[in-house]
């Protein structure tokens, strides 16, 4: 496995879906990828677009040490309709003593097992989705996501109220308690926000704050 520079890489376990999407994500974004299926027509279809993929067992640990996940600093489970596999995955790369490990789950009762057995992150990716969905359904957002300790990112069209004004003249933060983080208007690229930047019609914003001011603010626009 020469060819894997540890000191960057990220080991993916189960390339699914979900793990499939997030391994080939790391690749784009430069990361050295090693990726873990025990379905060895899945792992041959990930032959060409991995660093390095492989077919084996991953509730083994013995088999995951022969690999040399153990030297491997980051790890992901993405194994969701196998519980017993999911949990004793985690369970392998804990005894490896890999300092982060990020889990998949399908339900609070999972994911809180996967916490138990050493899962740093545990990720819900179906309710976070849905989540997610039915905020842009019900309300003018472009784009939103939403932290696990109540603050929110959003794209959002600037306010009438706001065009043609500077950001320190509309006053959004003292109107609706969000920060402006940066503007995007129709071919110009993004620009970071500052207090003198003028508002253009069209023009969207990306605004931060608590979740329940940036919904407020976004349905006001």
């Amino acid at each position: 496995m020469a060819e894997l520079d540890r000191s960057d890489a990220v080991v993916v376990i189960g390339l699914g879906r979900f793990g499939g999407a997030v391994a080939e994500s790391l690749v784009r974004l430069g990361h050295p990828v090693l990726g873990i299926d025990s379905d060895e027509r899945l792992v041959q279809s990930f032959a060409d677009r991995l660093t390095y993929v492989v077919a084996a067992d991953s509730t083994d640990v013995e088999a995951l040490r022969q690999l040399g996940v153990g030297d491997i600093g980051r790890a992901v489970v993405g194994i969701g309709t196998d519980l017993e596999a999911s949990v004793l995955s985690v369970l392998a790369l804990t005894e490896l003593k890999v300092t982060e490990i990020w889990a998949k789950a399908i339900s609070r009762r999972h994911g809180m097992i996967l916490a138990r057995m050493g899962a740093n992150h545990v990720i819900y990716p179906e309710a976070s989705m849905g989540g997610r969905v039915a905020h842009l359904i019900t309300s003018k957002m472009i784009d939103f996501i939403e932290f696990e300790d109540g603050f929110a990112i959003a794209k959002v069209r600037a306010p009438a109220s706001a065009v043609g004004r500077t950001l320190a003249d509309a006053a959004l933060r003292t109107h609706f308690g969000v920060t402006v983080v940066g503007t995007k208007t129709p071919s110009a690229d993004f620009a970071y926000a500052r207090p003198e930047t003028v508002v253009s019609a069209g023009a969207l914003l990306i605004v931060a704050g608590p979740t329940d001011k940036v919904e407020r603010f976004a349905a006001s626009t």
